[in-house]
């Protein structure tokens, strides 16, 4: 699938939901399926400055893609870095640097999160922008 057809399906996915509480329900059960975080890569320099809540990211270039793995101490945070994989994880650097991730503001993100949490989220992508961007120009696995 491409990155626009999985975010329409993310914006499809909340468009069922009536509410924020179960929209944010949905979220907690993305964020508790996200794969455990190997502890080997919770460092200083995977640890994300400007979100409220404790964020590692690591990556890995595979011939595929980049591989991101992530953990957080608060569990929707960990839902938003479950929809972020679920767009980005696998593509090419440049796929990911060019990406418009549109589905945030379509399914409402941008307007029903705290201050501090949107701060974070938009920390979170520019981190996985950056990390792309140092990534592309070599492949390993």
């Amino acid at each position: 699938m491409t990155i626009c057809e999985i975010q329409d399906r993310i914006i499809e996915d909340f468009s069922v939901l009536n509410d924020w509480i179960d929209k944010y329900e949905h979220l907690i059960s993305l964020g508790k399926k996200l794969p455990p975080f190997d502890k080997k890569y919770k460092t200083e320099n995977n640890l994300l400055n400007g979100c409220q809540a404790k964020v590692w990211i690591h990556a890995e270039l595979k011939d595929w893609g980049i591989r991101f793995s992530a953990d957080s101490d608060a569990v929707i945070t960990k839902g938003l870095i479950a929809l972020l994989f679920r767009v980005l994880n696998d593509r090419t650097p440049e796929d990911i640097q060019n990406a418009d991730l549109y589905f945030i503001p379509r399914i409402g993100l941008s307007s029903h999160l705290s201050p501090s949490r949107a701060a974070g989220l938009v920390s979170i992508v520019k981190r996985m922008k950056w990390m792309a961007a140092n990534m592309g120009s070599g492949r390993r696995n």
